[in-house]
């Protein structure tokens, strides 16, 4: 459906709150949305009159926006399939649908972000815009002055190199690092790649927002200027 007040289709069903605007493409392919009852296509404009259906569930209006930080635990996946036992969403228990940002592995703790805006998980997650994400790493033996500087000028893993880095060593087996990238599981590919494995991997920052002394397990909502900051780029 077209008009003046129209929409993009993955643009609608991000701003009600169930997903980002890429997962809302993978469900317009895989059959799932339908438009005033017929299978939606990619590119579908959306206007105030149109149905839009999820799995036969009508979604609705754009909701509050909610942006949520947590200090993830180590054994949560970052996933909204619920029958993913220790799945993010059950974990976190909001009243509302949010989803996170990116990932944060398994076998990883600390930051991560949560929220039922589609635009800004796009914003957050597009490489190009290179955001930093600060790390704690530690691994399994002390690690070499060689090697943190190799780790700072790019270290290649599944057939690419990685972007140059901020690396600063906190005592022999522990350094900090601050990325603008975001590969699959990429701290510990590289990490491996030199020779070492990592033991602890947890996140401390993205952009502007800090962990601080969130506790493991905790979530807070963003404040104000926080979001402004988000919002801003």
């Amino acid at each position: 459906m077209s008009g003046e007040k129209s929409v993009r289709l993955n643009k609608y069903i991000s701003e009600t709150g169930v997903c980002s605007r890429r997962d809302a493409d993978k469900w317009i392919e895989a059959g799932r949305v339908t438009l005033n009852g017929a299978p939606a296509q990619l590119g579908h404009r959306v206007a105030e009159c149109d149905e839009v259906r999820i799995d036969g569930e009508l979604i609705g209006p754009k909701k509050r926006a909610i942006y949520i930080a947590l200090n993830k635990p180590v054994g949560i996946t970052c996933t909204t399939e619920p029958q993913v036992e220790g799945n993010i969403i059950a974990f976190v228990g909001h009243a509302q649908r949010i989803f996170p940002v990116g990932r944060l592995d398994k076998d990883s703790e600390g930051l991560i972000l949560l929220t039922n805006d589609g635009d800004i998980v796009n914003e957050i997650l597009r490489s190009e815009n290179e955001h930093e994400k600060e790390y704690i790493v530690s691994v399994n033996r002390p690690i070499t002055e060689l090697s943190l500087g190799m780790l700072a000028s790019g270290v290649k893993i599944m057939g690419v190199k990685t972007k140059p880095c901020k690396v600063v060593r906190i005592d022999p087996h522990t350094f900090r690092m601050i990325l603008t990238q975001g590969l699959n599981r990429q701290i510990r590919r590289m990490c491996s790649a030199l020779g070492y494995r990592v033991q602890r991997l947890k996140r401390v920052r993205i952009i502007d927002i800090d962990l601080g002394s969130l506790r493991t397990g905790e979530w807070r909502y963003l404040s104000e200027p926080e979001v402004a900051g988000l919002l801003r780029r």
